[in-house]
């Protein structure tokens, strides 16, 4: 290895941080180990023991960076979008599928079904407030529906877009099409979701 660089002790968890996440996107997590993070960041292998005591909690970090901007998406589409309730509900799920599509192997780490032995309370936080905004989103298009009804609802609209984006991760969905045809399907499985929210939750025009 070329010479260590020398980090100030924030730097070097920054570092850390970036260069595991440039590996785990060009690699997924078969790829992923502390050693190869620390030298990417130009440190010794011992070096990411400073921060991070194992590989989980380095992963932890990255995903919980992943859930603010997985968050921060979805508000930036909802601002853009119509004050008309349903509209943000469909603009935030816009931002969900982006961020998705943007950042396949960030996503994947979020939602891995190992995820568990690497949680950590800003990690449950981060993703509760992601679901809180949808749950937020799902109230203001019914907000006179039953407390039941309306968290059903949020389920089931959060089902939907992350359902819909795995799919189209994994190429079950939009196979061969045209980026232009798949943002269009999207928008349309987005814009059902939105009808089928106002339908059962009640709203009488």
């Amino acid at each position: 290895m070329a010479r260590a660089k020398s980090y100030h002790h924030g730097e070097l968890r920054e570092a850390l941080v970036a260069a595991g996440r440039r590996l785990l996107e060009e690699g997924g997590l078969r790829e992923f180990t502390l050693r190869e993070c620390a030298r990417r960041a130009e440190v010794s292998h011992a070096a990411p023991a400073h921060h991070f005591a194992s590989i989980d909690d380095l992963l932890a970090e990255i995903a919980t960076r992943g859930y603010h901007e997985l968050a921060a998406a979805m508000e930036n589409e909802a601002r853009r979008a119509k004050a008309e309730p349903t509209a943000r509900l469909v603009a935030q799920g816009v931002g969900y599928m982006a961020f998705a599509a943007a950042h396949p192997a960030l996503f994947q780490l979020m939602f891995n079904r190992e995820a568990s032995r690497f949680e950590t309370p800003g990690l449950t936080a981060a993703a509760k407030h992601a679901y809180q905004l949808q749950l937020a989103a799902v109230d203001a298009v019914i907000p006179k529906a039953p407390p039941e009804v309306r968290k059903r609802m949020a389920d089931f609209a959060w089902s939907t877009m992350h359902g819909f984006i795995t799919l189209v991760l994994e190429g079950q969905i939009g196979e061969g099409e045209s980026p232009r045809a798949l943002k269009s399907r999207s928008l349309a499985t987005l814009a059902a979701m939105a009808e089928t929210v106002v339908r059962v939750g009640g709203i009488e025009d």
